[in-house]
């Protein structure tokens, strides 16, 4: 027995259809009786049916304007045409009115009922047929990807809602029509790709893809052939996936590994130097402390240390990028900063370039080093001065920005939140895309050999970065460069206090235990702390310093230890030695900066610490500031 259905039994005679009724009746199936087209039309439009059993002959209408009735209220359902006057011209118009089969009177009863046996069956696959092709279409839209088929010759026969999103053409556009998402650059590799489909074969590459607003897209495309029943390739079909923040992404990471490589090796460098030139520096004090004012030694002494400090100057900015300095950082309200370099920006402009200020009073405070931040600004104002060279525009903005999530998963080391944002932009000449992707390495400049170091956008970058801030830069050829600095707001109130005037050089006569692993330093700062009054315990290394601090019967005042040595670092040693001199005091030294005294850029609460390249005066200074702290 076949699949059970509901079946109208549609024949002006009343005798057939109760006959044929009872059979289906028997066989499971739910049966309608209908001796006129109208009340059979009433009966479909009250309830669903399989399948329809239908006389050509009836009283008030043709079986074959029925049929067409009935195929259109109700396409699924199939029907059997029986008749008494059968004729070729009959069966062909009821062939052509998508009847399912013509059996003509006398039939045989069984016969009918395998007819309709397998006109069920027909519906049963067509119905699924039908809800699979809806539950396509259904993914298809749903896709989070575009889904795109073209036929043999390119035109597309599929186009879901995630190819409108991403492309921009709506589905009623392209239908029909010849794909029109490949760029020129990219029409030879879509070529390529459609004659391996159409030979069967699947695809898988990086490309672009054109946008209807002519902007070009980065695509991860994945194409395949679609086949008929039979395995005859009809076209094709690609799936494709927006990768272009990706891309963006991958390559702010290689830009940042680079970075950050360039920034050990920087940071290293300065390091070395710092130890060496303040060696060089402190012994021309110590020189120029010991000649006559008439000396004629001391002119070239002067040449030396000035060409010193000048070098210096180049490691600080060193230290800078590799975020390996001494920040001290206050509450600033940057509107201040700026307003109070305005005569210092207006005399380091020519006359035929106009400075603008627009500063947002709401954009509000951050926690910054006060001269740090004037440095960038001098730094991105000079830079768009000689970007100008016949006069233009430098404009200096501040404003307050909210970054999203959303934001922060398209860039790298940024964090949510609320930022000051502080924007310079000229109309100068601007910047092509390789020179972008430099423009913060240390040494790279685009000016003439002897303008221009390329240390300052570098160091900008790494006390921004050092800051918990980042910089953007944005620039095309002839239409001037803009950077944005991004600080985080500083929400609580503060003071912003300013480092008191000491005097005269102090003095004192406390012992002090001075660690430090290389030797000319060591010396160099043994003599200055004797020339200041102070008993110096000398110790090389770490096992060297235990043991002074150890067996010295006396009070130690003051542990002086570098932070970066072998075995131990400094804050280690500072700890075992308290163990057994806990009121020791400590300060820390360093040619730069470690994680162990900085926790990214910020000096931890209550830590002393001394930048290595520091002057006589600094060092006394800071001694008596650790020995006498304020009350």
């Amino acid at each position: 027995m076949g699949h059970r259905g509901t079946i109208l039994v549609i024949d002006d005679d009343v005798g057939t259809c109760e006959t044929i009724s009872d059979v289906l009746e028997r066989r499971g199936h739910s049966v309608q009786i209908a001796t006129r087209a109208r009340s059979a039309l009433e009966v479909l439009t009250e309830r669903s049916i399989d399948a329809a059993i239908l006389d050509l002959q009836l009283p008030d209408v043709s079986g074959l304007v029925l049929l067409r009735a009935i195929k259109t209220s109700s396409p699924t359902t199939e029907v059997i045409i029986i008749t008494g006057h059968a004729s070729v011209t009959t069966a062909i118009q009821a062939v052509n009115g998508a009847a399912f089969a013509y059996v003509t009177k006398p039939f045989d009863m069984d016969h009918l009922m395998g007819t309709l046996d397998k006109a069920l069956a027909k519906q049963r696959v067509d119905r699924a047929l039908r809800e699979t092709t809806r539950t396509l279409e259904t993914l298809l839209h749903a896709a989070p990807v575009a889904i795109v088929a073209l036929d043999t010759a390119g035109c597309v026969t599929a186009w879901n809602k995630a190819a409108e999103r991403m492309f921009g053409w709506r589905e009623h556009e392209v239908l029909g029509e010849f794909i029109p998402i490949i760029p020129a650059t990219k029409r030879a590799e879509f070529d390529e790709t459609v004659v391996l489909n159409l030979r069967g074969e699947d695809t898988l590459r990086e490309s672009q893809r054109l946008r209807k607003d002519g902007t070009l897209v980065d695509v991860l495309s994945a194409t395949a052939p679609i086949r008929h029943t039979q395995g005859v390739v009809s076209g094709t079909m690609a799936v494709l996936v927006d990768i272009t923040e990706h891309r963006q992404l991958e390559e702010q990471l290689r830009q940042a590994v680079k970075m950050e490589g360039i920034g050990c090796l920087a940071g290293g460098i300065a390091h070395n130097f710092n130890n060496l030139l303040t060696i060089t520096a402190l012994r021309c004090h110590l020189v120029l402390g010991q000649l006559p004012a008439d000396h004629p030694i001391r002119r070239d002494i002067k040449i030396i240390s000035e060409t010193g400090d000048r070098a210096a100057s180049l490691t600080q900015q060193l230290l800078a990028f590799s975020q390996s300095q001494i920040l001290q950082p206050t509450v600033l309200d940057v509107n201040d900063v700026i307003s109070d370099m305005k005569p210092l920006l207006e005399r380091l402009l020519r006359e035929d370039v106009d400075l603008i200020m627009s500063l947002d009073p709401a954009a509000g405070l951050v926690t910054a080093d006060r001269s740090q931040l004037e440095q960038i600004v001098v730094i991105l104002a000079v830079n768009a001065r000689d970007a100008m060279p016949d006069g233009g525009q430098l404009a200096i903005e501040t404003t307050r920005e909210e970054v999203d999530e959303a934001y922060v998963r398209q860039h790298l080391d940024v964090r949510p939140g609320s930022y000051v944002v502080l924007t310079v932009s000229d109309n100068g000449t601007g910047m092509d895309p390789a020179t972008l992707a430099r423009v913060f390495e240390p040494f790279f400049s685009t000016k003439d050999v002897g303008k221009g170091r390329g240390l300052g956008l570098a160091a900008a970058y790494g006390i921004v970065t050092q800051s918990h801030g980042y910089i953007t830069v944005d620039s095309e050829p002839g239409k001037g460069a803009t950077f944005r600095i991004y600080l985080p707001r500083y929400e609580a109130g503060a003071d912003d206090v300013a480092a008191a005037d000491l005097g005269a050089l102090p003095r004192g006569t406390e012992s002090i235990l001075l660690v430090e692993d290389e030797p000319c330093f060591r010396a160099l700062t043994r003599e200055l702390l004797e020339m200041l009054g102070y008993t110096v315990l000398e110790a090389e290394d770490v096992a060297d310093a235990l043991r002074i601090a150890e067996r010295y019967v006396g009070t130690i005042h003051l542990l002086i230890t570098d932070v970066v040595m072998p075995r131990m670092n400094g804050r280690m040693l500072a700890g075992a030695i308290q163990d057994f001199r806990p009121h020791i005091k400590l300060l820390y030294m360093s040619g730069y900066t470690d994680n162990v005294i900085v926790h990214q850029g910020v000096l931890d609460p209550g830590t002393p610490f001394l930048q290595k390249g520091f002057t006589p005066s600094r060092l006394a200074r800071k001694v008596r500031e650790v020995l006498d702290p304020r009350q």
